[in-house]
Parts: structure tokens; C-alpha cells; sequence
């Protein structure tokens, strides 16, 4: 398998710096926080894509200052300008049930965006470090949180820069790809990581609210009960 899921603290004995995509969900703390607990500096990029609502752009943001990365940056897209989504067309529902095969909050082509963003940043800071939060356990079903999406976007990613055809591999990091929600809470919690900081809901309110009903509620709620752990999400 090309991308590593193993986190690794040095390269040829130097410090080394790290991306991280940065939601403000429950899965991209833990990231920022495994890759911290590992040693590494990070950077952190969020999307402002044209989403439902902005509460998880304002947790990454309080994500990004509790955790003192180096930069934090949200790029602005307008994925909504195609639309194809319960997540930014605000005329499909948000489901409130599960639903079969790939789900309408589905936004196309989002992960290779983003990690396409990401790609980019890490040439112009000299990075070769990229994680991501994806999950392939407990999850909507998306076609790009899958091993081999991010096998794939590997190989490409170092085909297509300047830094891998110079032999300065870029690596993406999945290391909650093969987890269930219940271990990477408890992940987390050893991490010291605050949850209810995090904001996973499709249709959250201005405030952050959680709907507790959406397929990203249900999956948040299952890990913690699964976990043991008491759920800290604030639910409308």
C-alpha cells in the first residue's frame, strides 16, 4: 500500500512539519492531535466550500489556536456553485434516516479537492506530510474515504509536483482509515482531546447545535456509547 497510516516523528533525524485538513469534526482533531502527540509541527487547512452552515469553520478555528499550529489557513471554494449535495444545496434534505448506497451529503469530488489544496501548500512550504481524517469503518459510505482512493491520490500526488519528481515524496496519512468511531474517540480521550469542542452535524445550527438525528449524529452518538465514553455533543 503506498500511504502509510503509521505516524513517524522524524526523517533523516530532522524535525519535520505537517498539514493537517482540518474539519472542526471529531475525526480531524484527533489527527491534529496524534500528529502533535508525535512530534510534529503542524499546519492546518480548513474549506469554507459553500456548506450549510459555518459552526464547523468556527470550531476549526478554536481547534487550530487551542492546538498553537503554525498557520492556519480556510480557503474559500464554491463547491455549492455545483451543487449535487444535501451539504450545500439547500433545497436537498438532509436525511434523517440511513440511507442505501452513496448518500445525497455526499459533495462530489470534496476530498480530492481538499487534498488537492493541501498538496499544493505543502510544495510552497517544503512539507512532505499530509493527514487526513478519512475513516473507511464507521462512515457515510463515500466513495473518497476509501484505502484506495487515497492509494491512488498517493501515487498521483507524487507524479504530479515538482517535489516528488525531485525525489521529495509527499506522504498522505490516514491513521483513523481502519479505525471504528468507538476507537477513535478512545483514541482521542487519551489524547486529551475535547470533543465537545467539535462540531460533525449536517445540519447544524449557527451555534453548533447538533440535529442528533443525520447520519453523522448517529455514527458520532454510536462511537461514544460503543466507546463508554459520555457524549459532550450539544444537541438542538
Amino acid at each position: 500500500m503506498h500511504a502509510e497510516n503509521s505516524l513517524k516523528t522524524t526523517r533523516g533525524g530532522e524535525r519535520k512539519n505537517a498539514i493537517i485538513l482540518l474539519s472542526g469534526g471529531l475525526d480531524s482533531i484527533t489527527v491534529l492531535a496524534l500528529a502533535k502527540r508525535q512530534g510534529y509541527d503542524c499546519y492546518a487547512l480548513s474549506f469554507d466550500y459553500g456548506q450549510r452552515h459555518n459552526a464547523e469553520l468556527e470550531a476549526a478555528k478554536n481547534i487550530a489556536q487551542h492546538y498553537r499550529v503554525l498557520e492556519h489557513k480556510i480557503i474559500r471554494l464554491g463547491l455549492d456553485s455545483i451543487g449535487g449535495s444535501a451539504l450545500t444545496d439547500a433545497h436537498i434534505e438532509v436525511p434523517q434516516s440511513p440511507q442505501e448506497g452513496i448518500p445525497v451529503t455526499y459533495v462530489p469530488a470534496r476530498n480530492t479537492i481538499f487534498l488537492s489544496f493541501a498538496l499544493g501548500w505543502a510544495e510552497v512550504l517544503n512539507v512532505h506530510d499530509v493527514f487526513i481524517g478519512v475513516n473507511a469503518v464507521d462512515y457515510s459510505g463515500y466513495p473518497d474515504c476509501r484505502p484506495a482512493f487515497i492509494e491512488a491520490f498517493q501515487t498521483m500526488a507524487n507524479l504530479a509536483t515538482k517535489a516528488g519528481v525531485e525525489g521529495h515524496k509527499i506522504q498522505i496519512h490516514t491513521p483513523l482509515i481502519a479505525l471504528s468511531k468507538a476507537e477513535i474517540i478512545a483514541q482521542g480521550i487519551g489524547l486529551g482531546v475535547d470533543y465537545a469542542s467539535t462540531v460533525s452535524c449536517y445540519a447544524a445550527d449557527r451555534q453548533g447545535r447538533a440535529c442528533g438525528r443525520c447520519d453523522a449524529c448517529r455514527l458520532r452518538k454510536a462511537g461514544f456509547a460503543q466507546a463508554g465514553v459520555p457524549d459532550p455533543t450539544c444537541y438542538r
